[in-house]
């Protein structure tokens, strides 16, 4: 592998993640050519050294040995590679392009078959954790991929991910980030109904949360995210409704293919779902717990 001051990527996607993991990529000395859709979230990439402001993806494609992209869903990233000024017009043959949205398996194989017929690779590489982990750069990435292009690519990966796991060959790093996120978005109907069930049994809110935490059945959500976000009165978006809705959608639809039943799942879509006409969709994925509540004072 090349030294990293050589190397040349183009990232895609300056959202809270991305952007934090295109700046720590440019701070491992690479050269960066950024692109978003939405050009204020440029701005704090105008100063930063080896770093190139792009015109559109196909701007951000020119010479990139390496095209990460990190978008919110797979209709988004087929527009970025395929659309009129798409990234695949202007990548060289044998670029890896590293997909770390979290969207459809299905559609991740149909981009594979696509560019495969263009000679340029394609790696699924979704992450985990925390805005606060993408600044500090230990993120949990999950890798589609074979050994060998994971050791290429490893040195860029560690810029921004502390644990590094191979899950498969590609396609594979996607499915897992699903089941995971499956088990994540019905763990927060579950804390949600719990807490308000308590209430609704006269129990001390403040008093059920600290029993909770202490027995297995609590070792989930009510330990990592609800007491720091909704029930600290904070519900702006860590990781809001609207995408757990698409999440817990890709999950249900992955295990309908496979002939997997998921029965709470099922439940929980239709539970996220309700959050946009309840004025909620943009909401911290807690906010469910409020949502719950809005139901019950209607009811």
């Amino acid at each position: 592998m090349r030294r990293k001051s050589k190397i040349k990527a183009g990232f895609i996607g300056l959202g809270t993640m991305g952007s934090a993991m295109a700046q720590n990529l440019l701070r491992s000395g690479m050269e960066v050519a950024v692109f978003d859709s939405d050009v204020d979230k440029l701005e704090d990439f105008w100063s930063i050294p080896n770093c190139r402001i792009a015109s559109s993806p196909m701007d951000a494609a020119i010479d990139a040995d390496y095209f990460f992209t990190m978008l919110p869903d797979s209709e988004v990233v087929e527009e970025v590679l395929f659309g009129e000024n798409g990234a695949v017009l202007k990548l060289r043959e044998k670029a890896l392009i590293i997909e770390m949205s979290t969207g459809s398996p299905v559609a991740f194989q149909d981009f594979r078959k696509r560019l495969h017929q263009q000679h340029i690779r394609i790696i699924d590489a979704p992450v985990g954790r925390t805005p606060g982990h993408a600044k500090r750069g230990d993120l949990l990435v999950l890798v589609g991929a074979d050994e060998e292009t994971l050791d290429e690519i490893r040195p860029l990966l560690e810029c921004f991910g502390k644990d590094i796991v191979l899950v498969g060959p590609p396609g594979h790093a996607i499915r897992l980030k699903i089941v995971n996120n499956y088990m994540s978005m019905v763990g927060m109907v579950l804390t949600a109904e719990t807490l308000l069930l308590a209430k609704k049994a006269g129990i001390d809110r403040d008093i059920a949360v600290k029993v909770l935490q202490s027995t297995t059945a609590g070792k989930g959500q009510i330990n990592v995210n609800f007491p720091r976000k909704v029930l600290a009165g904070d519900i702006s978006p860590d990781f809001p409704l609207s995408l757990g809705l698409k999440d817990i959608s890709l999950a249900v639809e992955l295990a309908k293919a496979e002939g997997a039943p998921l029965f709470l799942g099922g439940a929980a879509r239709e539970l996220f779902a309700l959050a946009k006409p309840w004025g909620r969709s943009q909401q911290d994925c807690t906010a469910m717990l409020l949502l719950l509540e809005d139901l019950a004072r209607s009811s």
